[in-house]
């Protein structure tokens, strides 16, 4: 079949879609991923990359407002791309959660069309607290009480999201109800979903989709200490300064540090740090700790290699995902980013062999995943 996958330019979400859209053809099929022009240079066998139009902010745009930067926006992307989806005529979309033009613009030409979420399922449950509250299910009256309070504080919030996105329906002429995709691809590890008493029928946890955008392999210090990989949040929401502040509180602990970063830190770094472009994957298989921002993509790749993590929260669903961690056992939430904390935090995983036995359970849940292709391919029969 032919695919078109539609994701914006953001590592997070382009990532696990040059991922799959690899593993399309590896499968055998025909994938275009539509992209912003950051990732117009990736060499990936069989796969072809075309300009996501509309990725451009508009003078108009209210990026204060959440419901209209994501739906309007979406809606203008629908439009800006219809021209080339029509003229591509694949015989599946698959449109990234936050990227929801692809989604629509496929309801306008009449291509079914999938949704993927690079992260845990993050729709709203009537048996979860509010997803980015951080907090675990509540128990006893009290707990579900609480929950229900809260969701219920939240309830007009998520009505404003679907006003918002019917009125951008409208505007391109779909009708105001949205019927949603056909199939949900989830892609986390298992041991960061939570369970929930209304879990769709038609969402498919299929494991992280993990994709390494360098060949290059980042060398650790020499030396025996223990060695901690540093993993700054790409996301314009992560905390900033984390390489700086790891160095300045393990000074003097005999640890070495590796960080991968696209942009090397302003500062100079002790000769027991390293830090730079690298394979991620490459270092994982090295590391003792990962201390990270909590973003999707680093936390899985941690927890996939079997890896505990030191966890430093931004904005956005990182302190979510931080706090599933730490209930798993796999991880040490600090917020805010201090170098005293970070090296308490560091030492207590290091010490604590739970941490590690945890990060392994983590791993191990990767074998009850679906095929991601396998799901798409089922629901075009």
């Amino acid at each position: 079949m032919r695919v078109a996958v539609v994701a914006g330019p953001d590592a997070g979400h382009a990532i696990p879609a040059i991922e799959l859209s690899r593993r399309f053809a590896a499968a055998g099929h025909e994938a275009i991923l539509f992209t912003g022009e950051r990732w117009f240079g990736i060499d990936v066998p069989g796969v072809t990359v075309a300009e996501l139009k509309g990725l451009a902010p508009r003078s108009d745009d209210d990026d204060a407002d959440a419901g209209a930067k994501i739906h309007g926006r979406a809606a203008h992307i629908a439009t800006e791309m219809l021209q080339d989806l029509s003229a591509l005529l694949p015989d599946l979309v698959v449109s990234d959660v936050i990227t929801a033009g692809g989604g629509m613009a496929a309801e306008r030409l009449g291509i079914p069309w999938i949704e993927l979420s690079p992260h845990p399922l993050y729709l709203p449950s009537r048996g979860l607290p509010p997803i980015g509250s951080g907090l675990a299910v509540g128990t006893g009256p009290t707990g579900r009480l609480r929950d229900t309070v809260l969701r219920a504080m939240t309830a007009s919030s998520l009505r404003k999201g679907v006003r918002h996105r019917a009125g951008a329906r409208i505007g391109i002429g779909l009708p105001a109800r949205d019927p949603g995709p056909c199939a949900r691809l989830v892609a986390t590890v298992p041991a960061l979903e939570v369970p929930r008493p209304d879990w769709p029928a038609h969402a498919h946890v299929v494991g992280p989709l993990l994709w390494e955008p360098t060949d290059v392999v980042l060398e650790p210090p020499p030396g025996t200490g223990p060695l901690v990989m540093v993993a700054p949040s790409t996301a314009t929401t992560g905390v900033v300064g984390m390489v700086e502040a790891v160095c300045e509180g393990l000074t003097g602990t005999g640890m070495r540090v590796a960080a991968t970063m696209l942009d090397p830190p302003a500062g100079s770094l002790p000769d027991w740090a390293v830090a730079g472009r690298g394979r991620q994957d490459v270092l994982l298989r090295a590391a003792d700790v990962v201390v990270c921002g909590g973003g999707h993509g680093m936390l899985a790749k941690a927890l996939s290699a079997g890896v505990p993590a030191v966890i430093v929260p931004g904005e956005g669903d990182q302190w979510e995902l931080a706090n599933r961690a730490a209930r798993q056992g796999s991880a040490v939430v600090v917020r805010p980013l201090d170098a005293g904390a970070v090296r308490a935090a560091v030492e207590t995983v290091l010490s604590r062999p739970e941490f590690a036995v945890a990060a392994r359970a983590a791993a191990a849940t990767a074998g009850s995943v679906e095929d991601p292709v396998a799901v798409c391919e089922a629901a075009l029969r």
